[in-house]
């Protein structure tokens, strides 16, 4: 058999073995990242740079309440707009603060 047969078998048996490799190392990365409840109301909806601008209250242990900016998924970018109020899943992500998870906020009950 000729060597370069013989090695593009060999390659074709550990193909199979190299992408659950990969896809448990992305599964691995995205379970280490923290992510911490937010609730605020979108300020701004920045499409250019795929973020939006949030007014968020306070996050227990990581930040004060306060306006920044957050990076969103395309699917979230429009399913939202300026005034809606929202939940989510805060993390950091490289330099980016991430939103994922976002929804509606349901209503906060009257004190």
């Amino acid at each position: 058999m000729k060597p370069s047969l013989l090695l593009s078998l060999f390659a074709l048996t550990l193909a199979p073995l190299a992408l659950p490799a990969a896809e448990t190392k992305t599964a691995e990365k995205s379970a280490a990242i923290t992510r911490h409840p937010l609730r605020g109301v979108i300020t701004s909806v920045m499409a250019e740079q795929s973020a939006f601008m949030v007014k968020h209250e306070d996050i227990p242990g990581v930040m004060r309440a306060m306006t920044m900016m957050f990076k969103v998924d395309a699917a979230t970018l429009k399913a939202f707009k300026t005034g809606d109020a929202i939940t989510g899943l805060l993390s950091r992500q490289g330099r980016d603060w991430v939103l994922e998870n976002v929804k509606p906020a349901a209503a906060k009950p009257a004190k």
